[in-house]
């Protein structure tokens, strides 16, 4: 590329193709997940919740959370960013935004292959954001289940391209996934939920074992006084509000979720998610009470709203 100063050639990166994983699961799995994400953790047999860790009143499988599609990022994160002539340092890499879009309900049990894919690719100087696809298909009938756009901001990887022409790709439409301006006027509704001391401990038996949220001496070279919640944590908690106020319960209403990290939770922390509804779209901010933060935004698209809200 013409006046890059590294001698760097993102068009490699365009090229490069990505190593397919699989996502195998069971129904232990999901249950474990919403156990993860905080379900019936205010009450034990909580009447919207039960039925993500219980076959109740005799269902045959139980129901999966939308965010479990989140999940199956986890084997690209792990092996599928050693993308060519892009060097960075993993202990610098922060998730920036997820974006899930979801075609089916997530079966209780699954075999999926996950494909995926370069989304987009930006010089900021002395950050390089990079985004990628992972569209997961079950692997028997070969259906597309969900997709993940996971956002990454990679510090110390930018400077690859020319400082007055900074290289920019995307291969969707700039609105999608974008986190959306949080309204001033008061929230439609606010939903308080309390994380528990050993919230990241349960959460990363889920595939995130990231020492950041379990280790005390990784959290300080990091710059925490104790390990973190995971990001995706907070957001099946944010996520979960939205489907107990909006929703009525009922995730299948959920058609594809946005979520923006901001700052750090300690697990025991409170989240307090404030939501607003714009059509079928639910914007929503979390915050950590304690500290009076906000910690995360985004939207939840909804297939369709109930007419008594």
């Amino acid at each position: 590329m013409a006046g890059n100063p590294s001698g760097f050639d993102p068009d490699r990166i365009l090229a490069h193709k990505f190593p397919e994983t699989t996502s195998t699961y069971t129904e232990r799995d999901v249950a474990l997940y919403a156990l993860g994400i905080g379900a019936c953790g205010r009450e034990a047999v909580d009447a919207d919740e039960l039925k993500y860790v219980y076959n109740e009143n005799g269902q045959e499988y139980i129901e999966v959370l939308p965010t479990f599609a989140a999940l199956f990022i986890h084997k690209t994160m792990g092996t599928g960013l050693n993308l060519p002539g892009l060097s960075y340092d993993p202990k610098l890499l922060l998730h920036g935004q997820q974006y899930i879009e979801l075609y089916k309900p997530l079966p209780s049990r699954g075999y999926l292959d996950n494909k995926i894919s370069l989304a987009g690719l930006h010089d900021k100087g002395k950050a390089a954001i990079l985004e990628i696809e992972t569209k997961s298909y079950d692997k028997m009938s070969g259906q597309l289940l969900c997709m993940n756009r996971t956002t990454l901001f990679l510090r110390g990887a930018g400077g690859f391209s020319s400082s007055s022409h900074p290289y920019s790709y995307t291969n969707y439409p700039k609105n999608q996934g974008s986190a959306g301006k949080i309204p001033k006027t008061q929230p439609f509704m606010v939903y308080e939920d309390c994380t528990r001391p050993s919230q990241a401990l349960v959460y990363r038996l889920s595939g995130d074992y990231n020492p950041l949220h379990s280790d005390p001496i990784v959290a300080k070279i990091a710059g925490f006084s104790k390990p973190i919640l995971h990001g995706l944590c907070t957001l099946g908690f944010a996520v979960r509000a939205v489907i107990k106020c909006v929703c009525k319960g009922d995730s299948s209403k959920v058609k594809c979720i946005s979520g923006k990290f901001l700052l750090h939770v300690y697990p025991g922390e409170t989240l307090v998610t404030e939501m607003w509804l714009e059509g079928s779209r639910v914007l929503y901010q979390t915050k950590v009470k304690e500290r009076n933060r906000a910690v995360l935004s985004g939207y939840v698209d909804l297939h369709h709203v109930a007419s008594s809200l």
